[in-house]
């Protein structure tokens, strides 16, 4: 038998957060045909991998590439990171399930335009998906604001029994169809007047369909820990796992306080199963929100409707130039973009190593001058906090990229190198792996990164070229 691909001689790193090994790898079809010292018959495609890591192709958890992969499905950002699975849908904004009545409301400007969001069900989206056919697979979730959106005529209260009702029964459609949870964005003006209650009564209909709940917390900022309290409670209500999205301590005031979050998340874990994902930075991005605005740390502006011009500028640059305040510079540039330098690298690290967090870009794919995360965020573990800093082992930094994602997200044969397992892989150089994306030049392909292959379809390579799409709708 000749196998379509082999791996000759590379590391294997499968994901398990297991003890790394010497192998060579075969690949029939879509999937991995056989594991093996050596592997003595021939193949269409033989690869030499001395040096180099063979590990499953990383997952991105917190995504909003949901419009984008199916616009622009070679989808560089992304595959050129070793990233060959996305999970869309999150902070409570999702294209699956949204219809769209007149504009587009915030945060939900961050997906696309209106005329856009054609997609009422998951299973409408999930078509587009497996007709774009992207470089990257793709699951989703299920918007809370989207759903919001759908039943309200006002975002700005909370809703009423015959709205969380209508809420229910799209949830439960969306996924019967296919959709891997329900995501939440409390801490924005759309959601924010959502009680506790609203959410609870969406997450019962998570557990009879083995969904998750993700949230971006109602409070990243000093209210934190009474945020992080609801999102469990909604969690043990449900009787489902919870994933706080991107946690982080923000706000000056805020630096440090991980060390308390962590120890919360320590002692819910032992009655219930929760975990959180992370980005490797210590700045934010995200619409220009007036409640953030503030002298304690830097805010770059990435885009602004009325002033397209000072992209690329800091709001102080801005309003010393304009003569006013920061918060009266933020009311004109409005509707915007911002970056914000709000974390402490000490917050980053720890929460970066806990056990149970994964690794998710949250990248801003619309933005003209996105966060570097967009570009880097995995290879930036890989290697500045990995090689360079020595936060954790190779091993572990895979695993949080892969094995404990898929797990996480029931993604069925998924997430590790193993026999009978998707070939879904990425073939990296451990010494010179990096992210080569920065915030003044964002837009720029990871270096190191010199394979990746999507359900046993070649679709990276060493010359920073998208060659094969094979991505495809991941239904739970």
């Amino acid at each position: 038998m000749k196998f379509d691909y082999l791996f000759k001689n590379v590391t294997v790193i499968d994901g398990s957060g297991g003890a790394q090994y010497r192998a060579d790898v075969a690949v029939q079809g879509e999937r991995i045909a056989q594991i093996a010292p050596s592997i003595s018959e021939s193949a269409h495609h033989e690869i030499d991998g001395t040096g180099r890591v063979l590990a499953p192709g990383f997952i991105d958890v917190h995504t909003h590439d949901d419009i984008n992969v199916i616009r622009m499905p070679e989808y560089l950002p992304k595959i050129s990171q070793g990233i060959t699975t996305v999970i869309v849908g999150n902070c409570g904004i999702s294209a699956a399930t949204a219809t769209m009545k007149g504009a587009v409301p915030d945060p939900m400007n961050l997906l696309g335009e209106a005329e856009q969001f054609v997609y009422p069900t998951v299973a409408a989206y999930a078509e587009a998906v497996e007709q774009a056919k992207p470089a990257v697979n793709v699951g989703t979730l299920i918007g809370h604001t989207a759903l919001r959106n759908n039943h309200m005529d006002d975002l700005f209260r909370a809703a009423t029994p015959d709205e969380i009702s209508a809420m229910r029964e799209q949830l439960r459609l969306a996924l019967e169809q296919g959709g891997l949870g329900l995501s939440t964005g409390l801490a924005y003006a759309t959601a924010f007047h959502s009680t506790t209650e609203e959410v609870m009564a969406l997450a019962e209909e998570l557990a009879a369909g083995k969904g998750i709940y993700t949230t971006h917390l109602r409070s990243e900022f000093e209210p934190i820990l009474d945020a992080l309290d609801e999102a469990f409670s909604i969690g043990r209500h449900g009787k489902v796992p919870v994933v706080v999205s991107h946690h982080k301590c923000a706000g000056a005031k805020n630096w440090g306080r991980t060390v308390e979050t962590l120890k919360l998340f320590d002692k819910v874990r032992q009655q219930q199963d929760v975990s959180c994902d992370c980005y490797p930075y210590s700045a934010s991005s995200s619409t220009l929100d007036l409640k953030q605005i503030t002298e304690d740390f830097d805010i770059i502006i990435t885009w602004s409707e009325p002033h397209p011009e000072v992209a690329g500028q800091s709001l102080k640059q801005i309003a010393e130039s304009w003569a006013m305040t920061l918060v009266e510079a933020g009311k004109l540039l409005m509707p915007a973009g911002a970056i914000y330098y709000n974390m402490d690298e000490q917050d980053v690290r720890r929460v970066l190593s806990y056990p149970v967090t994964m690794v998710g870009s949250d990248g801003l794919p619309n933005d003209p001058m996105p966060h570097p995360r967009l570009w880097g965020a995995f290879p930036r573990v890989l290697g500045h906090y990995s090689r360079d800093e020595k936060l954790f082992p190779l091993t572990v930094a895979v695993h949080k990229m892969t094995g404990m994602s898929a797990a996480r997200f029931q993604l069925a044969e998924r997430g590790l190198v193993k026999c009978g397992y998707f070939a879904d892989l990425v073939m990296f150089d451990p010494e010179t792996v990096r992210d080569v994306a920065s915030f003044s030049h964002p837009q720029q392909p990871a270096a190191g990164i010199e394979a990746v292959m999507v359900n046993g379809v070649m679709s990276y390579g060493r010359d920073k070229q998208v060659i094969g799409r094979a991505g495809r709708f991941l239904r739970r």
